[in-house]
């Protein structure tokens, strides 16, 4: 039994950044496979976009995990507390979501939830189902368990009012309505990033003000986006959906920069390691994009778009005609330039495909020498200078003499 026992807890501890506790955890553990009940697992999202990306499947595959060791999964679809906002890492109040709009991001967001999750070992419930029902005195009761004190203690608002910048009441009791899911539910443990810890403990505090065992706390790393340092979030234009198409869910991939690219192979994959550093950078990053768009897609367009890759980067096929620009020195102000030649159609469109890491530099002479481009002001040592911007889109660079 006590092999078994580590089993289930490697599996939960793995990758985590936190965990609270793992006495708690190891306790929980020996109880549940003593009397053959599932744990509870917890995990709650609030349909504020329509969309999973793939730092979202990082919490979503650890739970597959553990369904595939028995335990229940419970996705708590927050359609009550997304009319709030959630307000983690936020520096401005969120704006309020309509009720038609929070219903049709629940839709789409489970129905990729299950691209991952086991359905038969998934409970979907909706907090709306409680809270609704509500009366005043016990939601009072619910406020009356924590204090202003602490729950002031979250940076993110502590930095707001000290930038004198609107925090309002609906946002401040946000953690203790997500953190009463968690005693509706008797939770045994809740998953959530990093910038969920302090929500998750509130659960925990709850649930023992409530007189339950508290739920073991465990937060999992958050997944950096293509900008190589910001979190992965689709309001930064940083991310990779998991229903892009699978040209662009490849493309972005090989964009990734490489020193974030291990960790993307640590929590989205299952390889080794050690085996991948080896490999050139290039191919491990190609088996990952092949990875990510057979899983969400199929093995055989992960052939194509490989192929259609390798084609463009790597046998200089480019088009056979493409504009030209005419620069004066070996720099190049990016987002000026495309504006110029009309190859994007402003300024900002620059910006947001810069940002997305979708202009990429190649020297038409050396294919394997091409880079995913960071900042507007570029140097180059070549005279044959090729920019690719999205998919389709060339331009070449000529240096005046």
């Amino acid at each position: 039994m006590d092999r078994n026992l580590e089993r289930h807890f490697q599996a939960i501890e793995e990758n985590t950044i936190d965990l609270i506790s793992p006495g708690e955890l190891r306790e929980k553990l020996k109880n549940s496979i003593k009397k053959k009940r599932p744990l509870r697992i917890k995990i709650g999202f609030d349909p504020t976009a329509s969309d999973i990306h793939l730092g979202h499947t990082v919490l979503l595959r650890k739970l597959k995990k553990l369904q595939d060791l028995g335990h229940i999964v419970y996705l708590v679809i927050g359609d009550f507390t997304a009319k709030i906002g959630d307000p983690s890492g936020e520096v401005v109040q969120r704006p309020v979501l309509s009720l038609a709009q929070i219903r049709a991001n629940a839709s789409t967001y489970t129905c990729q939830a299950f691209k991952i999750l086991n359905k038969r070992k998934t409970k979907i419930v909706y907090n709306s189902k409680w809270y609704e029902k509500m009366g005043l005195p016990f939601f009072l009761s619910i406020l009356s368990s924590s204090t202003v004190a602490r729950i002031l203690e979250r940076d993110d608002f502590s930095k707001r009012l000290k930038e004198q910048k609107p925090l309002s009441l609906l946002e401040v009791v946000y953690p203790l309505i997500q953190g009463y899911d968690s005693c509706r539910l008797e939770a045994d443990i809740e998953f959530g990033g990093t910038d969920q810890k302090f929500n998750l403990i509130v659960g925990r505090h709850l649930q023992e003000f409530f007189k339950q065992p508290p739920q073991v706390v465990a937060t999992m790393p958050l997944l950096v986006g293509l900008d190589g340092k910001n979190k992965m979030s689709k309001s930064l234009g940083n991310y990779i959906g998991i229903k892009e198409k699978p040209k662009e869910m490849f493309g972005k991939t090989m964009s990734i920069p490489d020193e974030i690219m291990w960790e993307y192979f640590r929590l989205l994959t299952d390889f080794d390691l050690e085996e991948l550093k080896k490999m050139h950078p290039k191919e491990a990053k190609t088996k990952l994009a092949e990875h990510l768009v057979s899983f969400y897609f199929s093995k055989l367009d992960a052939e194509k778009e490989s192929a259609e890759f390798k084609k463009i980067f790597s046998q200089k096929r480019f088009p056979a005609e493409m504009p030209v620009y005419k620069a004066d020195k070996k720099s190049l102000d990016v987002i000026n330039v495309l504006s110029q030649t009309g190859l994007v159609s402003s300024k900002n469109e620059a910006r947001r495909l810069l940002q997305q890491g979708s202009i990429t530099m190649l020297d038409s002479r050396d294919p394997e020498n091409y880079s995913v481009l960071k900042k507007s002001l570029t140097f180059f040592s070549s005279d044959g200078i090729i920019l690719k911007v999205g998919k389709k889109r060339f331009l070449k660079i000529e240096v005046e003499d």
